[in-house]
């Protein structure tokens, strides 16, 4: 079944602009990624995948260091605003509480919240440290994550549920993401969620293991053909 994009929590948004003297500054920086991540094919939409439904979604804390879990304040991408050729700050909105439990989101801007929100919400739970998250969909990293030793979630949890939030903390307990900062989604065909201090030492993660899981493909076929 293709629901990619499908929201699955229930949310409160309030339709407003976003203040720019606040926002603009961490917006133009997402959108900067978006545009690196767009160009290798790790954000975007096309007719021929997943139902032609936009994919991938990126975020950048707003609150502060000490706000407790589940108000742990984000800036994110928009639903189904993976698409677009050009984006601003109209195209986010501001994740202010979100809660797993209950499946629950409170937002405002101008478009309601990406599909991957309570994920998203999840690993800035786990540590004040955590300032970006960006989720891509790369087929090649996803094919090879047991070959790159990357912490994978169970493929019956499904993306952008409370399971697959309860499943970040899971792996972050047990398993090597807390030193990787990569995840590979099982269940959420093609996708991957990095997370750092930085937008920079994000987009570093997901772009390094792109290169070494291109790297592999090309020692299993003696070659790489453009896509």
């Amino acid at each position: 079944m293709i629901d990619e994009g499908v929201i699955k929590f229930r949310f409160e948004h309030r339709s407003c602009g976003l203040d720019p003297h606040r926002y603009q500054e961490l917006s133009c920086r997402l959108i900067a990624w978006r545009q690196i991540l767009a160009g290798t094919g790790l954000i975007g939409q096309r007719q021929d995948l997943y139902g032609g439904f936009g994919y991938g979604n990126i975020s950048g804390r707003v609150g502060p260091p000490s706000a407790g879990r589940g108000r742990r304040s984000f800036l994110i991408t928009g639903t189904q605003t993976s698409g677009k050729e050009c984006i601003s700050l109209a195209d986010f909105c501001v994740v202010e509480r979100f809660d797993d439990r209950t499946n629950r989101a409170e937002s405002f801007g101008g478009t309601h919240p990406s599909s991957e929100s309570l994920t998203h919400g999840a690993f800035y739970d786990l540590g004040p440290h955590i300032r970006f998250v960006f989720h891509g969909h790369s087929p090649t990293i996803w094919r090879r994550g047991d070959q790159l030793g990357l912490p994978t979630s169970r493929s019956s949890v499904p993306y952008g549920t409370p399971e697959m939030a309860q499943e970040v903390r899971r792996l972050f307990r047990s398993s090597s993401l807390a030193d990787s900062q990569i995840l590979i989604m099982g269940g959420h065909e093609d996708g991957v969620i990095v997370f750092g201090r930085t937008a920079q030492e994000a987009g570093q993660i997901l772009l390094t293991n792109l290169a070494r899981a291109y790297e592999i493909e090309c020692g299993a076929s003696g070659g790489l053909c453009r896509r």
